[in-house]
């Protein structure tokens, strides 16, 4: 049985005087808009080349399965079936999500607020079953549920197609009954009114951007929804949240480098949107609401204003919220960055990152002191979790690493205690004194030094016999935390080791560190990959030619352009969504995402630079003749955000142009989008089937992993 061949039929385009041929062009079905909402539209020809692929793919790790079959069984084994979240307390009640045995999807639940408490389960109310909605369904995607402030309504988002257009749903508690008002086309999130009896929400367009916020009131057609709030500037994208204190809910703007917040009276839902502070090129902030004993309503702003890169805390009257009187409460560090702050009302909360570790700081109001909530671990992860409540001196956080598994606590911010409200089970056992977590530093090409976190098993030799599976994203200042994942263990107790390089792109050190992986210094990224590898391998921790790179989504583009780049350093590649066509999106303004995302890439259609920038490095248009390692490509057929048209072209044309006798393969999910399988178990068959890979490219197909 041959690999599939695409027939290629070239079509030319000109920007800028520059000339572009694009042989697998005709992969983008014209439909593409429609197939997003049903994919029985899909071209014939286009759906043939697809499931021919999908044919190749099952037949070529053929001989996998039945380790495709025990690394899910394996993985299934560490995951506590009938795990659930620590209730969180709201008034009267706690509410929660919980899995049954076997289930997909879970459920969410709530219980009086003393019985939660006590561990008292006995009154538990099952307030909405997503394993019984999605029953019979091919695709099936709980993307929100939040109860009402009155307690009596539960609203509720579904994707049945993997497109990510959510329908929300509004459920009466006492009877179980859905109303008929059904809300199509949203983003999945939605803020009630402080009465109960309205939604806000997100409606996406056509080209699945979200572009207004509506006003729902319960009971009523959509159809008569209101308008809100409309963005005109199709670069821009809008949501909509609520504060900590529920006072507000925050009309958000924004791209990826600049933001502009409305506020509504959640009291007062039919009232105009005040807004904050008007948009200003390169300016990002984020608001809260305080209203403490004693102090007048202020407004406490994150924001990277007056050259704070790393963010700064401010703070300003609630009667005049514009700029010119904000005021400096926690300043500018340099190296310091602020992720993220939650306001209580007598505390103020900040999560930050320094020397690549995170950390929690509490701030009392009332007389400025402040201390950290920090752990002793080489590398691990850090999450604040804010919950319901506002006037509470409770806070409820996160914590793991790579050898640790999660640990959730209670933490009083007067009395400074911890309380371990839930340690992860790992039925199938775990012992972390059998692996080691490693922070170590590689040098890029230019001096930076790039942090990369390895976990492996004690016995695995460190001479260069090791297979490595590299992982990295580096792209929209998003860090990949240094936690806990029962998945990985299955790769360590094979004898590999597993790398997490924090390249640029991300913000591990700083802002600056996202600064220089992006726009005109996107390559940065790639090239601090290649170093993390070349260092790896130059260590003895493994080899040159025995690391299997594995990324996702824009981490996916980071394959592709290593596979360009350095395909002999590496065994292998997986790119899971992998947006490899980026001069191609970037030049379409009618995509989801494109008129968005030029502020990370560049806008090709109105700069030459820019053009000649992406077109430089740009996977798809950088094949080229030369061996290329085993690449496996994943992709949804309904993703809005990575088309499945990109790795489809990709491989295509890598088949095209490879010198080398490598495995080259690409899996469409025609029954997903972007995330990929929606039930818990289903998600891990498709990590099975990663892993399978990399171990068949490793020569490690044995079924079981080490001895204990």
């Amino acid at each position: 049985m041959p690999a599939p061949t695409a027939e290629r039929r070239p079509e030319k385009t000109v920007h800028h005087g520059r000339e572009r041929i694009d042989d697998y062009a005709w992969l983008k079905d014209k439909n593409w808009q429609q197939v997003m909402h049903d994919p029985s539209v899909l071209d014939p020809a286009i759906r043939a080349y697809l499931e021919a692929e999908n044919a190749w793919t099952e037949a070529a790790l053929e001989h996998t399965e039945p380790l495709q079959e025990h690394l899910f069984t394996e993985m299934r084994g560490r995951i506590k079936e009938d795990d659930s979240s620590v209730p969180a307390p709201d008034g009267p009640y706690a509410y929660a999500m919980r899995y049954e045995l076997g289930a997909q999807h879970p459920l969410i639940v709530r219980e009086p607020r003393d019985a939660a408490r006590k561990g008292d389960h006995g009154a538990e109310e099952v307030l909405l079953d997503a394993d019984f909605m999605a029953s019979g369904k091919a695709y099936f995607r709980m993307a929100s549920a939040d109860h009402s402030p009155n307690h009596k309504l539960i609203h509720y988002a579904v994707d049945e197609m993997g497109s990510e257009f959510y329908t929300i749903r509004i459920r009466d508690i006492a009877s179980g009954e859905d109303f008929a008002d059904a809300i199509p086309r949203t983003t999945g999130s939605a803020v009630w009114s402080a009465g109960s009896d309205y939604l806000f929400y997100t409606w996406l367009d056509d080209n699945h951007r979200p572009k207004r916020v509506m006003r729902h009131r319960v009971g009523t057609s959509p159809d008569d929804d209101v308008v809100i709030y409309e963005e005109d500037d199709p670069g821009f994208f809008v949501g909509v949240s609520d504060t900590q204190s529920g006072r507000f809910i925050v009309i958000s703007t924004h791209d990826h480098e600049t933001s502009e917040l409305r506020l509504i009276d959640a009291s007062q839902p039919e009232s105009e949107p005040v807004m904050v502070a008007p948009r200003r090129k390169g300016i990002e902030y984020r608001v809260d609401h305080h209203a403490g004993r004693g102090r007048d309503d202020e407004l406490v702003i994150l924001t990277n204003a007056d050259a704070a890169e790393d963010f700064k805390i401010a703070t300003c009257p609630l009667a005049s919220p514009g700029p010119e009187n904000w005021r400096d409460f926690v300043p500018h560090r340099e190296g310091r960055l602020i992720l993220d702050m939650v306001s209580y009302r007598d505390h103020l909360v900040r999560l930050e990152r320094e020397d690549g570790l995170p950390r929690i700081v509490v701030h009392r109001y009332a007389d400025g002191e402040e201390h950290a909530i920090a752990f002793q671990e080489e590398a691990y992860s850090l999450g604040l979790l804010p919950g319901y409540e506002y006037d509470t001196a409770t806070i409820r956080f996160s914590y793991s690493s790579m050898r640790t598994p999660s640990e959730v606590f209670d933490y009083d911010m007067e009395s400074r205690q911890r309380t371990l409200r839930k340690r992860q089970e790992v039925p199938s056992g775990h012992d972390p004194d059998r692996y080691v977590v490693r922070r170590l530093h590689a040098t890029s090409w230019d001096g930076e030094t790039v942090p990369v976190t390895l976990l492996y098993r004690t016995d695995t030799p460190l001479d260069g016999s090791a297979p490595c599976l590299l992982y990295g994203y580096g792209s929209y200042g998003i860090s990949i935390p240094a936690a806990f994942n029962t998945n990985w263990l299955s790769l360590a107790d094979r004898g590999f080791v597993y790398a997490i390089a924090h390249i640029r792109g991300g913000k591990d050190k700083g802002y600056h560190w996202y600064r220089d992986g992006k726009g005109a210094k996107k390559t940065n990224t790639f090239k601090d990959f290649v170093a993390v590898g070349e260092y790896l391998a130059d260590a003895g921790i493994t080899a040159r030619g025995r690391i299997v790179a594995h990324g996702g989504s824009a981490g996916g583009m980071l394959m592709g352009a290593v596979a360009n780049m350095a395909p002999d350093l590496f065994l292998g590649i997986v790119a899971e969504v992998p947006f490899v066509d980026v001069l191609a999106t970037m030049l379409d303004d009618t995509l989801p995402l494109t008129p968005p995302e030029w502020p990370e890439w560049g806008n090709p259609i109105e700069s030459a630079k820019e053009y000649d920038q992406i077109a430089a490095y740009s996977p798809y248009d950088n094949v080229r003749e030369q061996a290329y390692p085993n690449i496996l490509a994943l992709c949804g057929l309904t993703d809005p955000r990575v088309t499945y048209w990109e790795p489809a072209k990709w491989i295509a044309k890598l088949r095209t142009h490879n010198t080398s006798d490598a495995t080259i393969l690409l899996r469409t999910n025609m029954e997903a989008g972007h995330a990929g399988a929606a039930g818990r178990f289903d998600r891990l068959k498709e990590i099975a089937l990663v892993y399978a890979f990399a171990l068949k490219m490793a020569g490690a197909l044995k079924i079981a992993g080490k001895a204990e």
